[in-house]
């Protein structure tokens, strides 16, 4: 028998209907041996246990979003979603190894293009090691999901990952804008 707090299972709630299939997901995902943790900050998560105790080989943040909200300008709602990615990056710089990567899987066109993840990497002391096109294919059974209770799938063509590590230690600040 499995105890659950009340916390627990408002998640395990808000998921089973908002999200079809993430219940067997999580399960599929524990049966291999992963620990599924939720409710787990990407801005603040380095400062958290068990996280400020380990150093990993790669952290990845797919497709980050603070959320859209309609009467917001352009310029506010490009500043909140790049606050989210320098804050993520600054959290996730100190819990890699030396060698270790960041990969951000975000769209690139239009509006996304705009947030400009290189030039944030740059301000908190990581390089682009490499972008390379996001294939949905290439991750059987991955979906897309609409953030805040909605279990569509958004379009993510055209997508890149792209790749941070450190930045070597006479390595000069310097970035471009992204393609």
């Amino acid at each position: 028998m499995a105890l659950l707090d009340k916390h627990q299972l408002q998640f395990s709630e808000f998921l089973s209907t908002n999200y079809e299939n993430a219940l067997s997901n999580i399960n599929k995902l524990k049966s291999l041996g992963a620990k599924v943790m939720h409710d787990v900050d990407a801005t603040k998560m380095a400062n958290v246990f068990p996280f400020n105790c380990m150093r990993f080989d790669r952290v990845v943040y797919n497709f980050p979003l603070a959320g859209f909200f309609p009467d917001e300008s352009k310029e506010v709602e490009i500043w909140r979603h790049r606050m989210l990615v320098q804050q993520f990056f600054e959290n996730a710089k100190s819990m890699i190894h030396i060698n270790g990567e960041i990969h951000i899987t975000h769209k690139s066109n239009g509006f996304f293009k705009d947030w400009n993840l290189e030039f944030l990497a740059s301000r908190v002391g990581l390089r682009l090691i490499e972008e390379v096109p996001f294939n949905l294919k290439d991750y059987p059974g991955y979906r897309t999901k609409y953030g805040f209770g909605g279990d569509k799938n958004f379009n993510c063509i055209p997508s890149k990952t792209y790749k941070f590590g450190l930045k070597k230690r006479n390595e000069k600040a310097g970035y471009r804008f992204m393609k």
